[in-house]
């Protein structure tokens, strides 16, 4: 966990965020979570180590997060609000089953969503970024 926390503290450093315990707590638990936690999963995980850490702490931190460029956050197709600690470019893969998800990269797809947007610009509208949650249920292996 050690080697996470050096990334952590870097990363922060890197943001201009001043580097607290709380906030390396919260980012720790991305790495033992992984799958694209909620708030409430990061909290429950966060408690069991600081167990008076305030929601409205975890709330308010994971927001300077996002607004910081560390993490992002998207909604699912219940409308629950997740995290995502990989900031380079992917899709999500999202099982309407089990609430699962996944990343997902495809450079042919990201071509072809470019080359579609170039032909087919949205009027009075500046694309930043194209990211699909990509909807379904995976097959038993």
């Amino acid at each position: 966990m050690e080697a996470h926390a050096d990334a952590i503290r870097e990363k922060l450093k890197s943001k201009g965020l001043k580097i607290t315990p709380q906030r390396v707590s919260i980012l720790e638990s991305f790495h033992v979570i992984g799958d694209h936690p909620t708030a409430d999963q990061i909290i429950d995980l966060v408690r069991q180590k600081n167990p008076n850490i305030a929601t409205g702490t975890v709330y308010k931190t994971l927001d300077t997060f996002v607004k910081n460029g560390v993490i992002t956050k998207f909604r699912t197709e219940s409308e629950a609000a997740r995290y995502d600690f990989i900031l380079t470019h992917h899709h999500h893969l999202f099982s309407s089953d089990d609430d699962h998800i996944e990343d997902y990269e495809n450079k042919d797809l990201d071509q072809l969503l470019d080359d579609f947007f170039m032909r087919h610009n949205i009027p009075n509208f500046k694309i930043k970024a194209i990211k699909l949650q990509i909807i379904g249920r995976f097959s038993p292996s």
